[in-house]
């Protein structure tokens, strides 16, 4: 390559700055990632990065061409894709802050857009431009979610940690639990026979915020939200989420009656093994101990209709809730127990 063509692609660092993951950025903000950019020039043959090494830049190609590619058992060289001038290289991995798992190998001479710096991090960047970094690293949620939607793939069929990227857009921020929201835009695409739905509502949780406040409150859903993640992380399947209020619970995929009633006695035992709360004269002199009424159902088992099922949980709950609560009941159409 020329000095002058090498000149004009450090003149065009700027294209780095069409990707979707830079779009929220503002025009005083663009030249911080312009600044934080550097051209790579890659001969044909040379690695781009290989198994092992942190993903921590994101490259985008202006000229050439990159394969990505595996080794098998037998040594020989599985391509995975191929990459051409406009691509953005390795966008995937940068988003997780994984390890690469594959080698990227420029197949001709090729230069790249590379940001940030070799010489710094996503961290160093972070510690420079805090409120640049969080929007890059937001919309590079967005993104990786996104390219799971257009290929048809569902998130159900994806590792855990796409799941804590996806939540970043439908997170509850008070208990870091997937959003009612979320459901309601994805249970076409989870929907897994059989699927289990189960629904908590703390016991006397009124009684607790009057005596202690809001914040013993917030405290106590923050529990109950560790308990719902802590089930579906030993799973490594399935959702905790937050409904209303202080309703929360789980949606597990392939889940069958049996295995959801044990799931159902631990999460009871769980709720009621939370540290009891000491109160005041006013209201007793004694401590709170926790409870919960549950509701579960099985899709399509006790019901068809997702929707009709969710309905139906949700009403048993609050019924039994208000019939004083702990205790357990499983939803069927036409009936419960």
């Amino acid at each position: 390559m020329t000095i002058k063509s090498q000149q004009k692609e450090v003149q065009n660092l700027s294209a780095i700055l069409k990707s979707d993951l830079f779009s929220e950025l503002h025009p005083n903000e663009t030249r911080a990632v312009v600044d934080r950019t550097e051209v790579l020039l890659l001969r044909k043959g040379g690695l781009l990065f290989s198994p092992g090494e942190n993903a921590e830049h994101l490259f985008l190609l202006l000229r050439g061409l990159v394969r990505i590619f595996k080794r098998n058992e037998s040594g020989r060289d599985d391509e995975i894709a191929r990459f051409t001038p406009g691509d953005l290289i390795g966008d995937f991995d940068f988003a997780r802050g994984a390890d690469y798992d594959a080698w990227a190998e420029a197949l001709e001479d090729s230069s790249l857009l590379v940001f940030p710096k070799f010489e710094l991090t996503m961290e160093k960047f972070a510690l420079e431009e805090p409120h640049i970094a969080s929007r890059i690293l937001l919309n590079s949620a967005a993104m990786v979610t996104g390219r799971i939607k257009a290929s048809r793939k569902l998130i159900i069929e994806s590792a855990y940690w796409v799941q804590e990227l996806h939540r970043k857009i439908h997170e509850d921020p008070s208990t870091g639990l997937w959003k009612q929201t979320f459901l309601n835009e994805e249970i076409n695409r989870i929907l897994e026979r059989p699927m289990a739905l189960i629904m908590l509502k703390p016991d006397r949780f009124k009684v607790l915020v009057d005596a202690k406040g809001h914040d013993a409150g917030d405290e106590a859903m923050v529990l109950i939200a560790a308990i719902l993640k802590s089930i579906t992380r030993k799973l490594d399947r399935g959702w905790a989420l937050r409904f209303r209020s202080n309703e929360t619970g789980i949606v597990v995929n392939k889940c069958d009656a049996a295995q959801a009633n044990l799931l159902v006695e631990q999460l009871s035992q769980a709720v009621s093994g939370l540290p009891p709360v000491p109160m005041e004269k006013a209201y007793g002199g004694k401590t709170f101990s926790f409870s919960g009424s549950i509701a579960w159902g099985i899709w399509p088992d006790d019901n068809k209709s997702w929707d009709s099922l969710f309905k139906g949980t949700y009403e048993l709950l609050m019924d039994t809730w208000k019939a004083g609560g702990n205790k357990i009941v499983h939803y069927r159409k036409g009936k419960s127990s």
